[in-house]
């Protein structure tokens, strides 16, 4: 069995805990999910507004936790928890 190699200080600091992808896919966000979702997947702010077809200001909102999002935002939030890499083919696919 191929051993697996440790994880950088970088990796482990935009690393999400298990609980906190439960609950995003649950679509139950809590203060400072949907940052930490977008450090998951390593995009800018606008990289990842772009991705999801949002502006970045709606983004800001929601990471500042001035806004819940809801509806079809909440889905994506959720799409891109489960599926990281859809969201960065996304973007690749938008440029």
């Amino acid at each position: 069995m191929a051993s697996r190699p440790e994880l950088t200080r970088e990796e482990l600091r935009r690393a999400l805990t298990r609980a906190q992808r439960e609950r995003i896919v649950a679509g139950d966000l809590r203060p400072g999910d949907v940052a930490a979702l977008r450090r998951f997947i390593c995009l800018t702010q606008e990289n990842f507004a772009r991705a999801l077809g949002i502006s970045v200001h709606t983004l800001r909102n929601w990471e500042q936790d001035r806004v819940v999002p809801d509806g079809p935002g909440l889905a994506l939030l959720r799409i891109a928890a489960r599926h990281p890499r859809v969201i960065r083919d996304n973007l690749r696919s938008a440029a």
